[in-house]
């Protein structure tokens, strides 16, 4: 790929690692679009533990439900939502800005990887450039009517963390962990933050909590006890779920088919922590 004149960049210059152009950019703050009415966070302060997936699953139940939906991928350089629901091909876009891809279901997606010539293409950006581009994906994208955007965050606390909190209109955030006490104390980082910065916490998913014998039925601890309830009082979190670990589902992933999964209402308590967040909202608004 030709090297990109930094001089020229506005912050979405495809392939871009110069770090001249990440010092020269300069992001706008984003502001709330009126026809997105709730944004909720999918946080984890770890990676590895499936917050790209349980984005997806909440979306699709959602969307079960009857509600619009869309799903911002803010994991820049590591973005999976879009294999995930088996979305190929490059985005289009028209004088209004970008349209974001559709799922079987009718799940709005916006992507980088949906941008990208290869799928496989690394993304080399500084910070700067990041934040520039969730920007332009919040205020350019063509996202008409959503009820619901959950925005699929990277690991840890870094730029696009603290971008998201401030500037985004987030209802709340869901935190995803994994049943070890080092990934729940991990996590937990991610969740003190977002206290700091005012953002509730609305629900915590202990993801790969066991694995069930399809023969026996019986439940089997891998990584240890499930410690998801502990956490959640821990950090006073309304509501927490668990999720196993389940072959049927990497290989729905797999296929980008991850719509057709059953949860088997496991994420119920989560899904009616944000409607009732989202109802208390609309009645103040």
């Amino acid at each position: 790929m030709a090297e990109q004149d930094p001089s020229n960049c506005n912050g979405v210059c495809s392939g871009c690692s110069s770090a001249s152009c990440g010092e020269r950019t300069e992001p706008k703050k984003p502001t709330a679009r009126a026809n997105v009415k709730h944004v909720i966070g999918v946080v984890s302060g770890k990676g590895g533990v499936g917050k790209s997936l349980v984005t997806s699953l909440l979306a699709a139940e959602m969307a079960r439900k009857g509600f619009k939906v869309g799903i911002l991928d803010a994991d820049i350089t590591g973005p999976s939502i879009p294999k995930t629901f088996g979305i190929k091909g490059r985005l289009s876009a028209d004088e209004d800005g970008i349209n974001p891809a559709l799922t079987d279901s009718g799940i709005k997606v916006m992507s980088l990887n949906l941008m990208l010539p290869q799928d496989d293409m690394p993304v080399a950006w500084r910070g700067p450039v990041i934040t520039g581009i969730l920007n332009q994906f919040w205020n350019e994208t063509n996202w008409e009517d959503v009820d619901y955007m959950f925005v699929d965050m990277p690991p840890g606390t870094s730029d696009v963390f603290l971008t998201v909190m401030q500037s985004f209109p987030l209802d709340g955030i869901v935190s995803v962990s994994a049943p070890q006490e080092l990934v729940a104390m991990i996590v937990g980082k991610a969740v003190n933050l977002a206290h700091d910065m005012n953002v509730s916490v609305l629900g915590l998913v202990e993801n790969m909590a066991y694995f069930k014998c399809d023969e026996c039925g019986k439940e089997h601890f891998v990584f240890g006890e499930p410690q998801g309830k502990t956490v959640a009082r821990r950090y006073q979190i309304p509501a927490y779920a668990t999720l196993p670990m389940d072959p049927a589902f990497a290989r729905l992933c797999d296929a980008g088919k991850v719509e057709e999964y059953d949860v088997d209402k496991a994420l119920d308590p989560i899904i009616e922590q944000i409607e009732a967040v989202a109802a208390r909202k609309d009645a103040a608004e």
